[in-house]
């Protein structure tokens, strides 16, 4: 029984408490190394973000158009920054939209209520988003 006992705790003692506590193989980089990779993954999501949602596809072109003109209208700093920050919030909801969706779109494309729960979540998370967009603007704008 003994023997027994020991092998489980020496198991126990290589393997992690739950499959979530795994560290990844691609873990482990640091310094600039880590932040040239970290740099390069955000590209690649800007990328699939931009190459696959139609939304996120059209806020990017909102910005393009609403960051400038947040510098031209904005009558102080703080107003300015206040008009970029609401239309970069956008942008990373958007982001966070799209995440989810891929994630639950890999775990399968059938319908099931929890997958279409999250993806509602996420695209109310958007509308809030775009709420706070034009309360600001309009708020900055109309006084």
């Amino acid at each position: 029984m003994q023997t027994t006992t020991n092998k489980l705790d020496s198991k126990a003692k290589r393997m992690p408490a739950s499959k979530h506590m795994a560290t990844s193989p691609f873990k482990g980089k640091t310094g600039v190394r880590r932040l040239i990779n970290a740099c390069g993954y955000s590209l690649e999501g800007f990328v699939a973000a931009f190459k696959h949602e139609d939304a996120f596809r059209q806020e990017v072109f909102l910005a393009i158009v609403l960051i400038p003109l947040a510098f031209y209208l904005g009558k102080s700093a703080i107003e300015q920054a206040l008009m970029v920050a609401s239309v970069l919030l956008l942008l990373i909801v958007e982001l966070l939209n799209s995440a989810i969706e891929a994630a639950v779109d890999h775990t399968s494309t059938e319908h099931n209520s929890l997958a279409k729960q999250a993806k509602d979540i996420g695209s109310a998370a958007v509308f809030l988003a775009l709420t706070i967009l034009a309360t600001t603007w309009g708020l900055l704008l109309l006084g």
